[in-house]
């Protein structure tokens, strides 16, 4: 069963960083799809970036050149490098793990992220 814990959320100033890790157990993880989503209050939740089983990574456009997501395949960890944090970037961040069988998601129980001075 997939299981996926995040940590590293806080807060932050405008401009500063983060890192989040995901730490993931119970499946193959070199096979699977993982990413980062986030939600913020009274938004839906949608993709920041993923990195694929091949580690190729893809970023949504409002965070392209500021976030860098990586995996490490001996440790079943994922991370994402947050740089030039922006208040809009305030939200919960979930690890995502997509399943190569189904498609199907599974989820982190998300970490908070909150930029403001």
């Amino acid at each position: 069963q997939v299981h996926l814990v995040e940590s590293g959320g806080g807060w932050v100033q405008p401009g500063g960083s983060l890192r989040l890790s995901c730490a993931a157990s119970g499946f193959t993880f070199t096979i699977y799809n993982m990413g980062w989503y986030r939600q913020a209050p009274g938004k839906q939740r949608e993709l920041v970036a993923v990195i694929s089983s091949g580690n190729i990574p893809r970023y949504a456009e409002s965070v392209k050149g500021r976030f860098t997501v990586s995996r490490d395949n001996a440790r079943n960890m994922v991370y994402l490098q947050m740089n030039s944090l922006k208040p809009e970037d305030t939200a919960d961040y979930f690890c995502d793990a997509q399943s190569p069988f189904s498609g199907a998601h599974s989820w982190g129980q998300g970490t908070q992220v909150v930029v403001s001075s």
